[in-house]
């Protein structure tokens, strides 16, 4: 008798339509999925990232019974050790497993003997990609994103962009309006036995707020805030994709991010439904294209880049920034608004979005000159949508500039002039953006002028920043500069700032 194929299924390919299970059959293909003791405990992680990875990978298991599969759902202490149990117990012809997402499963599953199939969980392979990028002298993501857009056919009228432009990123950059944005409730789902369940088992070094119902478990209730994001919030989601709101901690975003990484949504049918709403009418092409841009252009650019670049990637310093993870990360305090409110989302949610990434928390340790793998981890377990190859090029790259310019032409670097026109947390809070001196000055206006002047050897070359180089190498005040940022850091470093 021949004995069923088994397919494994990692915690991060819950879909039926992944390549492993888009022709396995019912009595024909058995499943297998793992959770690994030593996964869950590899990092400090939020609860809510816990929860909803483990709660989503057994309701998928429940689904795939449900279809008829025969499901070996194991608990171990790591995924190796799950794998050779369901070996011995049920002896397959074969293991067969998609490619993982992240380099460092990719490379552990090498060793495994195990079948790999090539994913389909990107519009864009990452040996694509690697197509793509061959001979280019800079690989710049508009121009990806515009390949994607021809190849693809998102928002294209013949061989012409819909609107009769590429990017309307210029129009979707709008300080937050005085008092707020109205917008619906979003949904939510009550927990039931198996979330009780989950949060009872996870392990003690996890931090963070217990879930409230944001996060969905199940690809249909990750189906339904596809489509509240479709019919509510799209519409509104351009003009202020940049903005940040103190009493908003969501703004306009999808959220829809850990459902794409998970695998319970699929690039190709949110970008399918932001274009219907398009074409139909119900949303701007402002918005559309820039949420699709997210999509197609930003997320497949930076897994493509991530594969491109690994492993040698991840250990990159550029700046050669030696400062430890300040505490504020890990406790909350700090007397700075946009810092502390930033802070209460991730312990609340699990989440902050993209511009507070960038420009908050990038940006105070890219300016503090944090060692980038140390902010890589913070954010990688902070996050209910991190990953190795989400956290690696978006923190390293993007926002601390340790690549050298790999991905971002200058460094996001910024004073507090820039919070205080995008966000409106300066507003209530002791420090005064406009000074860079003083026990009152910001110290993201201090730190921006004393990060120039550190770096003044280091991004000579960068012709984008002579401007800034250079006013900084005018300031009346240099040595003052110096000296607060000196005790700005002492503060940071001490958990007192």
């Amino acid at each position: 008798m021949t004995r069923p194929d088994t397919v494994w299924v990692l915690g991060d390919q819950l879909n039926r339509g992944i390549a492993s299970l888009e022709h396995a059959e019912p009595g024909v293909t058995r499943i297998l999925m793992v959770e690994s003791a030593a996964k869950l405990a590899s990092k400090r992680f939020h609860r809510q990232r816990l929860h909803l990875v483990v709660t989503a990978m057994r309701r998928f298991a429940d689904e795939l019974r449900n279809a008829g599969f025969e499901v070996d759902y194991r608990r171990a202490d790591s995924l190796a050790v799950g794998l050779a149990a369901h070996r011995r117990e049920h002896a397959p012809e074969r293991v067969r497993l998609m490619e993982p997402m992240s380099w460092s499963m990719l490379h552990a599953a090498r060793g495994l003997d195990v079948e790999l199939i090539r994913s389909n969980q990107f519009l864009c392979h990452y040996e694509d990609f690697a197509e793509w990028a061959q001979g280019r002298n800079r690989l710049v993501m508009e121009d990806f994103y515009r390949w994607q857009r021809r190849r693809l056919g998102y928002l294209m009228d013949g061989d012409e962009p819909a609107g009769g432009t590429w990017n309307y990123d210029a129009a979707n950059r709008e300080p937050p309006p005085a008092g707020g944005i109205d917008r619906p409730p979003r949904p939510t789902t009550r927990r039931d036995d198996l979330d009780e369940e989950v949060l009872a088992a996870l392990p003690d070094s996890s931090f963070g707020a217990e879930p409230d119902g944001t996060w969905a478990t199940s690809r249909r209730a990750a189906l339904a805030r596809l489509r509240f994001f479709i019919d509510e919030l799209l519409p509104g989601f351009g003009p202020y994709q940049d903005a940040i709101l103190v009493d908003d901690w969501a703004m306009g975003h999808s959220l829809l991010s850990p459902y794409l990484n998970l695998g319970l949504l699929t690039p190709d049918e949110v970008c399918d439904a932001a274009e219907e709403a398009y074409r139909d009418g119900r949303a701007p092409i402002e918005s559309v294209e820039g949420f699709i841009r997210q999509i197609i252009g930003w997320r497949e650019y930076v897994w493509g880049l991530y594969w491109l670049e690994m492993p040698d990637y991840a250990r990159r310093n550029a700046l050669g920034a030696d400062r430890p993870l300040p505490p504020l990360f890990t406790t909350g305090a700090t007397g700075m608004r946009c810092v502390a409110d930033a802070l209460a989302s991730v312990e609340a949610h699990g989440y902050a979005h993209h511009i507070q990434r960038l420009m908050v928390f990038g940006n105070l340790a890219l300016l503090a000159g944090v060692v980038p793998q140390d902010v890589v981890e913070w954010m990688w377990a902070s996050f209910v949508d991190g990953a190795e190859w989400v956290m690696v090029p978006n923190v390293l790259g993007m926002a601390l500039y340790a690549d050298g310019g790999l991905m971002a032409t200058k460094p996001y670097a910024a004073g507090g002039n820039y919070l205080n026109k995008m966000s409106d947390a300066c507003g209530g809070c002791r420090f005064d953006p406009k000074r860079r001196t003083g026990d009152d000055a910001c110290p993201f206006t201090t730190l921006y002028w004393d990060f120039l002047d550190r770096n003044q050897d280091a991004l000579a070359g960068n012709h984008r920043l002579a401007r800034q180089l250079a006013a900084a190498r005018r300031l009346g005040n240099l040595d003052e500069v110096r000296r607060r940022a000196d005790e700005v850091l002492d503060l940071l470093d001490a958990g007192r700032l």
